[in-house]
């Protein structure tokens, strides 16, 4: 196997031609006589002891090409690659040139990574959010705490929405129990919003020990196509009703939820983590828009393979995390009314960013001579084993260190452009039109007399 040539073209594409000798494709045709044999049927053989030569003799000297080709261009089109020291950044296109039996060539038409160029990457402009935090987002925080730490207790009388109900439950439709209909001492929170609109908003009023019959009407989304848009009737009895009581806002309430003894101190806690979340989503936020100007003065020519390359990984990226859910990336595109080119155009623009920032980033790190050290990446590894409670090594099993060092160099790249980056103010909303006085609407509206 030998890389014959390689042929640049514009605009950072390249062909190479590769060949594959004699030996190995010999070989390799003979592995598929062994892999295909059992399956051929010949006359006057027992089936899979038909010789090689009879078998090519009725079906063509070729007959195990295909098979041959596809057995070795892989390891062929890696060794070219390395030989021919290029950073190819696509799949290739491969053509067959010649083939017979000493053998075959092939070209594989591949996109070069591209010489770009980036105009600008300091003292760009961007709008900056001074991040602060309210008495009034700090008790709504706290107010989470609380009601993660409430507890429910019997109440007299009626129903009220918060409340929680235990209850039976069995539901009719045309006057016959259908399948899921069915629940036994099922705690409903009153205006969760768990049942189909109208069920929750009928219990209101309940008391424990009270039978109901309430009828609703199924959304015509809903996800049972047999009830979709169906009126239903459901029978039952309240068991209970409970009230949500919340914990006294005091000291005693924060030294159970935190590892603080006072109430202020807790507040006081809860300011600074809200503060620091603020932050970082500013930064964030002025950092990507730092960006976004940045590959704006990118020169240079980018291939178009690069970005349909991109748009194959955010693809997957997207289906590996529908599937994390339970969804399948074909039952998706179904429910938002995408075929898959469809779908794959959606991810363009992002496509686009990707790779523009990932170039003028390397461009970046280039330029201003930035480097990432074994330790600094070790350092990550065992942050990310921390994080995620995984053993070390099998975080370094699932994430290569070369890919590591790269990630984290673009990190520092990007951290440069922020540091380097002049917040401005941001630009006001504009304001919404005053109303009208009264007398002067009437007497807009009122039409003129003749």
């Amino acid at each position: 196997m030998s890389l014959k040539n390689v042929e640049r073209q514009e605009k950072n594409v390249a062909i190479l031609e590769i060949s594959v000798d004699k030996e190995t494709f010999a070989a390799a045709c003979q592995k598929a006589y062994r892999k295909n044999v059992g399956k051929i049927m010949i006359n006057g053989f027992r089936k899979g002891k038909a010789p090689r030569h009879i078998i090519e003799r009725i079906y063509g000297k070729d007959v195990f090409y295909e098979d041959a080709i596809e057995d070795t261009y892989p390891a062929a089109y890696e060794a070219a690659c390395e030989e021919a020291g290029l950073e190819i950044v696509s799949r290739p296109e491969l053509t067959i040139k010649e083939i017979g039996e000493d053998g075959y060539t092939f070209t594989a038409k591949v996109a070069l990574k591209p010489e770009i160029t980036v105009a600008q990457y300091k003292g760009l402009e961007a709008p900056y959010t001074e991040p602060s935090v309210t008495d009034e987002e700090v008790d709504a925080e706290i107010n989470i705490r609380r009601q993660r730490s409430s507890r429910l207790e019997d109440k007299d009388g009626e129903a009220e929405l918060g409340d929680t109900v235990i209850i039976d439950y069995e539901g009719f439709e045309g006057g016959k129990p259908f399948e899921g209909g069915k629940g036994q001492d099922h705690h409903l929170k009153l205006g969760s919003g768990a049942f189909i609109p109208g069920f929750e908003d009928q219990l209101v009023g309940k008391k424990a020990g009270e039978e109901y019959e309430i009828t609703v009407t199924f959304p015509t989304e809903y996800h049972a196509a047999e009830l979709a848009g169906k009126e239903a009737v459901f029978k039952g009895i309240v068991h209970s009703v409970k009230k949500e009581v919340l914990p006294e806002l005091d000291d005693d309430f924060a030294s159970e939820v935190s590892e603080f003894d006072t109430l202020a101190e807790y507040k006081e806690d809860t300011r600074k983590k809200l503060l620091e979340n603020k932050t970082k989503a500013a930064d964030a936020s002025f950092e990507n828009a730092l960006l976004g100007k940045m590959i704006e003065t990118i020169e240079g020519d980018i291939p178009e393979a690069m970005y349909e390359t991109e748009q194959d990984n955010l693809a997957s990226e997207y289906s590996y995390r529908m599937q994390s859910q339970g969804i399948t990336l074909d039952n998706y595109l179904k429910i938002t009314g995408l075929d898959m080119d469809g779908f794959r155009k959606s991810l363009r623009p992002q496509a686009e960013n990707r790779v523009k920032t990932t170039l003028a980033l390397e461009y970046v790190a280039k330029t201003e001579g930035l480097e990432v050290t074994d330790e600094e990446v070790e350092a990550e590894y065992k942050k990310m084993a921390d994080e995620y409670g995984m053993e070390l090594d099998r975080v370094k099993e699932l994430a290569p260190a070369e890919g590591m060092k790269h990630d984290l160099l673009m990190q520092k790249a990007s951290a440069l452009v922020r540091e380097n980056g002049v917040k401005t103010e941001p630009v006001a909303e504009p304001a919404e039109p005053a109303e009208a006085p009264a007398e002067e609407k009437d007497a807009e509206e009122k039409p003129a007399e003749e």
